[in-house]
């Protein structure tokens, strides 16, 4: 359609759809679907298997799906909930929020807020002007997080094997037991517990928190 919106439910198989400027609403859809806007918002959920969504300028809302996911939009936010797989989710602008994921993720946005919660996944997350806040619940095998001015919050689970290496103007730390290395107020560098899922953090010019409990 040139101008319409798509509303596709209940179907399976390989769907290709693409609207220049309504918007995607997607539910239970099961296979390969690759759907396009040039404006318009993107809604899915309850789908699994292989999907690919983008916009040029609306917002993006992905709920209780599996499988590869991969999603991108020009300018609007990104809501992530429930997601299980391999995620990519990327926005030129605006913020990107994710609750309950499992899998790994790829989350960043060019200017945005990022704030992710209940991680039970492996996470490369990154934004270019906003602020960071990532918290997990069970970590994967790596959790990489890069802002180039503003702060980034880590929460982290206790008693979990970590190799750290955080970087920032400065460095507070809460709760740092059985830490061997190297810590000064810009730079951490270390294991906790012997070492595990490896942690990186770049704030640049901006401050890191990091939250273990």
């Amino acid at each position: 359609t040139s101008g319409g919106n798509i509303v596709l439910t209940a179907v399976s198989g390989e769907q290709k759809i693409t609207t220049s400027g309504g918007n995607l609403v997607i539910d239970n859809v099961k296979g390969k679907l690759k759907g396009v806007t040039s404006g318009g918002n993107i809604q899915v959920k309850n789908s699994d298997d292989k999907i690919e969504l983008s916009t040029s300028g609306g917002n993006i809302e992905a709920n209780n799906c599996t499988g590869n996911i991969k999603l991108s939009t020009s300018g609007g936010s990104i809501n992530l909930v429930s997601l299980d797989g391999d995620i990519d989710a990327v926005t030129s602008g605006g913020n990107v929020k994710g609750n309950d994921i499992k899998g790994e993720l790829d989350a960043h946005t060019s200017g945005g807020n990022i704030n992710l919660s209940d991680l039970a996944c492996s996470v490369n997350t990154g934004t270019s002007g906003g602020n960071v806040y990532v918290a997990i619940k069970e970590p994967g095998k790596f959790i990489k997080i890069k802002n180039s001015g503003g702060r980034i919050e880590l929460q982290i689970p206790a008693g979990k094997g970590y190799d750290l290496d955080l970087s920032g103007d400065k460095i507070k730390t809460d709760n740092l037991t059985n830490f061997s290395g190297k810590s000064s107020e810009d730079e951490l560098n270390g294991t906790i517990n012997g070492g595990g899922t490896k942690v990186t953090a770049n704030a640049s010019s901006g401050r890191i928190t990091l939250t273990i409990k």
